[in-house]
């Protein structure tokens, strides 16, 4: 029973026998979920659109306009954590295994006792929840397998002292994993100082991770230690490593290979007992073939890899960095916890993330500042997310055959049309997208014959 549930789960069942949804309706709210019903499958994706807050889908298999199986396709991309009961009249080995293949949790045959149908329910409901229950180990959130594998390696790396080289495309969370080396290795009580050299210009990086003495050259007024010495006992973590001069290799390599250094117009060689935990986002082995990079110093630096995938290699990891990101700006900034659009979420899928983690993140802290409501939609992200590449005329004129007036009335005749299909027809939802009012909007699809049907689900 789920009757001292604070929170009701909801049930959306679809069937064409309205005896059937009747009786499972009254079933379920008697076991103290929340259930509404539809009769067809054009009604259920309206009703999710409208109403996307449903905990659990169970659906017959056989409907008379989109069957049980097209639906499963349909939540699996758009509704990714929403579970699906499939049930059916018509039970047979392939279509079990075809709606299992699909996503569904469960398969129950007609007829079924309420003690199964209750089972699965609470089954299906219990396996969503851990479904939706993201790792957040070490300040790194992820659900990935891929993920899975890369904090399994920083578990073992952490205990052993060898160097590490994390490599990645910028904003991956190159540095969030070697402060996570850093905090399951047996130096977590010393310092964890991180030094990202492609910010330090080059004549001063060598001060910055040697040190100085006072007068070593214009300006210095005192000794100054670097962090080379400071980070002694812990860790350095040397971000944007293969931009270093090669100058600057060879005094690194040294401290690798000897646990020594000078700092700068000192001739006194200092010890350090510092693990280096190096990080680019370059091809160090390209960099060797074009002699940029010293070959030596690369075999010092990859004693172990830690290769982090982009984000779009990643797609599991999207919604929980997101509902993470959201839930930790609503406990400093905001009052409110924000959810995520059905509209919102296909979105966030379908984007490539480019500047990978950091990106969705500031897309979360934008979405919560322009959010006027419990949840985000599609219209409180940022345009190059919303539209996709095919979103833009195919043809672009040649330079020497441009009309521009055309040129501009295509390409705002595009955006009309993908706002709409973005916004399933809703004329406001689409004029608050392209930031118009909606008389505004109507005027300029009347001009570009635009009909009042665009963008209206296929699937209605």
């Amino acid at each position: 029973m789920n009757m001292n549930n604070t929170k009701k789960s909801r049930i959306l069942v679809i069937d064409d026998e309205v005896s059937i949804t009747s009786s499972l309706k009254r079933t379920l709210e008697l076991s103290g979920y929340q259930c509404d019903t539809v009769n067809c499958g054009k009604d259920a994706l309206r009703t999710l659109r409208e109403k996307s807050t449903y905990d659990l889908i169970i659906t017959d298999i056989r409907l008379p306009d989109i069957s049980g199986i097209e639906i499963l396709d349909i939540v699996t991309v758009k509704y990714p954590f929403l579970p699906v009961i499939v049930i059916t009249g018509y039970a047979s080995i392939e279509s079990t295994k075809e709606a299992i293949r699909k996503g569904a949790l469960d398969y129950l045959p007609k007829p079924f006792t309420t003690g199964a149908l209750i089972s699965a329910v609470n089954n299906a409901l219990k396996s969503s929840k851990k479904r939706n229950q993201y790792k957040n180990l070490y300040e790194i959130v992820y659900q990935s397998n891929c993920m899975e594998e890369i904090m399994d390696m920083v578990t073992r790396v952490g205990r052993a002292e060898s160097t590490i080289l994390v490599t990645g495309e910028s904003g991956t969370g190159k540095e969030l994993i070697a402060r996570a080396i850093h905090r399951n290795s047996r130096r977590s009580t010393q310092q964890f100082i991180s030094v990202n050299s492609g910010a330090i210009p080059e004549g001063l990086l060598e001060s910055e991770l040697f040190g100085h003495i006072k007068g070593a050259f214009t300006g210095a007024v005192t000794t100054s230690h670097g962090r080379f010495h400071v980070a002694d006992g812990g860790s350095l973590f040397l971000d944007e490593v293969g931009n270093m001069s090669l100058a600057m290799q060879v005094k690194l390599l040294r401290v690798l290979q000897d646990g020594e250094f000078s700092p700068v117009g000192s001739s006194d060689v200092v010890k350090t007992d510092v693990r280096l935990i190096a990080a680019t986002n370059m091809n160090l082995e390209q960099a060797i073939s074009t002699k940029t990079f010293r070959e030596d110093l690369y075999y010092r630096l990859n004693v172990i890899e830690i290769h982090i995938p982009p984000l779009r290699q990643r797609t599991d990891d999207i919604l929980p960095l997101s509902e993470f990101f959201l839930s930790r700006l609503a406990g400093s900034e905001h009052s409110r916890k924000l959810t995520l659009s059905s509209n919102a979420v296909s979105a966030l899928l379908s984007y490539h993330w480019p500047g990978n983690v950091r990106e969705l993140e500031n897309t979360m802290e934008r979405a919560s500042v322009l959010c006027d409501s419990e949840q985000v939609e599609l219209h409180d992200l940022p345009d190059r997310i919303t539209y996709s590449k095919e979103d833009f005329p195919e043809q672009t004129p040649t330079a020497e055959h441009i009309n521009l007036d055309s040129l501009l009335n295509s390409i705002e005749k595009h955006y009309i049309i993908n706002a709409l299909k973005k916004s399933n027809g809703n004329k406001t939802s689409t004029a608050k997208i392209l930031g118009l009012k909606r008389t505004t909007l109507l005027a300029r699809m009347k001009h570009y014959n635009i009909q009042r049907d665009t963008g209206k689900n296929q699937d209605e």
